[in-house]
């Protein structure tokens, strides 16, 4: 069978059970894939040898009936999580070769489920950026184009790697994680679906710390389907997260064919900000449409506190970010620079380890947790958050889930908003109001704009109702009709 890396994940795994092609194959194809492909620069680490084996070992217990619900499934791990004996960087020259003794949660519940590690996706150092541009080893480019030129675009960030090795054929599906967009927006950017969990649904044991409070993993794959598939393999509890919620995983999957007759969807009007694209305008409503069809009822909502939201996130990420990222001092592990005594040391390893953003988002994050400042910044943030959770809260009394863009624009050139971070943190602005009230968010392609180049509709849902997003996320999908491609040119 020829093009197996085009495949669904839930079309190879119906391919496996059928034994149409071998774990083995359908790895390969991956591997030959992936081979072709070093310009978009999406894998940072290649596991040929392992991925294999772990090949190999998945048929073998296929051919004696033992198999786990995703046995065989190739898959490209985000550089962010941990992975035993493979090198981890978290797109950092700070960690050095630092090789892992240990696997995170995630990673591991994959294994324990039969999945196959391709290698280590590229991603913003740190899991800080909304472009991919801000990885110390370049920048991940989007496999999409535009209809006119051949200007190179961001796959969105700090999950590009993940998402443009789903949208190119380079993997079946990707781990990705979440802070502020980082599995929606690149999402979104690439015709890919991602989702955001509900803080807790998914362990963050083993994956480099960015903020804490806001940080959660989440897959990105082609389809609604293949995302519950992914996500059903990676939540769960762990008692080695202390944030890990005591929660039963449901079946993703079958919610994502689920009626929707007589759900009540939530249109926030904070959301039509200024200067929206009129194509984005145009999907909304063009989505709105489809829900009224599938049986929804829409309703307005507000969710007033909106407009301090993105200065709330960009005030808390950055403090608990100052505080996590001390860890790194060239002491222990990872890259040493030395200098004449212990802080030239300290000086030298940290101000050439990290890049410009890391220590952009590092001094915010010190200057905001100082003394005289903590209260007026701080504390501050925090009561807004407290505000936004409880818009949240007061909306939801009135609907079962939101219909929102994902972002306010398609993917942008390289460089093109590089050197201005206030309009990069702007990316962010439709998604970070889901971290800081700790909510699932799915994102799902629903059309092209006039350059050909995707934009996503984006579904928020209630603490631990996931089923809901997978069930108005499936039928948005079916009624888009998206199965857009980017033109192979790399």
């Amino acid at each position: 069978m020829s093009n197996l890396n085009e495949l669904s994940l839930a079309e190879a795994l119906k391919g496996l059970a059928n034994k149409d092609f071998s774990s083995r194959e359908l790895t390969q194809a991956h591997l030959d894939a992936m081979a072709g492909a070093e310009t978009l620069n999406a894998y940072l680490v290649t596991t040929a040898d392992q991925a294999l084996a772990m090949a190999d070992a998945s048929d073998e217990r296929r051919a004696k009936g033992k198999t786990g619900p995703l046995d065989g499934i190739p898959l490209g791990i985000k550089d962010l999580f941990c992975t035993k004996g493979v090198r981890t960087t978290a797109g950092s020259k700070i960690l050095g070769d630092f090789t892992p003794p240990y696997e995170s949660t995630v990673s591991a519940n994959l294994w324990r489920d039969g999945a196959v590690m391709l290698g280590k996706l590229n991603m913003d150092e740190f899991a800080m950026g909304s472009s991919n541009e801000n990885s110390a080893f370049g920048p991940v480019v989007n496999p999409w184009r535009a209809h006119v030129g051949d200007q190179k675009l961001v796959p969105g960030g700090s999950s590009g790697g993940s998402a443009a090795a789903v949208a190119a054929g380079l993997c079946l599906g990707a781990t990705a994680t979440d802070t502020g967009g980082s599995i929606r927006q690149p999402a979104s950017f690439t015709g890919t679906v991602g989702i955001k969990p509900t803080y807790g649904r998914c362990s963050r044991y083993g994956i480099v710390a960015f903020a804490s409070s806001l940080d959660q993993a989440g897959p990105i794959t082609r389809t609604v389907e293949d995302a519950a598939i992914m996500l059903r393999s990676m939540s769960g509890h762990d008692p080695k997260d202390s944030t890990s919620l005591k929660a039963d995983v449901p079946d993703f999957a079958a919610a994502c064919t689920r009626s929707l007759k007589g759900l009540r969807i939530g249109v926030p009007k904070e959301y039509r900000v200024e200067g929206m694209p009129a194509e984005i305008e145009k999907i909304w409503a063009d989505g709105m449409d489809w829900l009224r069809a599938e049986g929804c009822e829409l309703v307005d909502v507000s969710l007033p506190h909106t407009k301090y939201a993105l200065p709330a996130y960009y005030i808390i990420a950055p403090a608990e970010a100052s505080s996590n990222l001390a860890r790194y001092d060239g002491m222990r592990y990872g890259t040493r620079i030395e200098g004449a005594d212990l802080t030239e040391t300290y000086e030298k390893t940290r101000g050439q380890g990290f890049g410009e953003e890391v220590r952009r988002r590092i001094m915010i994050g010190a200057y905001v947790l100082s003394a005289g400042f903590y209260d007026a910044y701080y504390i501050r943030a925090q009561k807004v958050r407290a505000r936004i959770a409880e818009d949240f809260k007061n909306a939801f009394a009135q609907c079962d889930a939101l219909l929102t863009p994902t972002a306010p624009s398609a993917a942008f050139g390289i460089n093109a908003k590089f050197n201005d971070p206030v309009k990069m943190y702007l990316n962010d602005i439709f998604t970070v109001t889901a971290n800081l009230a700790g909510l699932p968010g799915i994102s799902v392609p629903a059309a092209l704009d006039n350059a050909g180049l995707p934009l996503g509709l984006q579904v928020i849902g209630k603490a631990l109702d996931e089923e809901t997003c997978f069930a108005v996320g499936g039928a948005l999908e079916r009624a888009a009709g998206f199965n857009a491609k980017p033109n192979k040119w790399w």
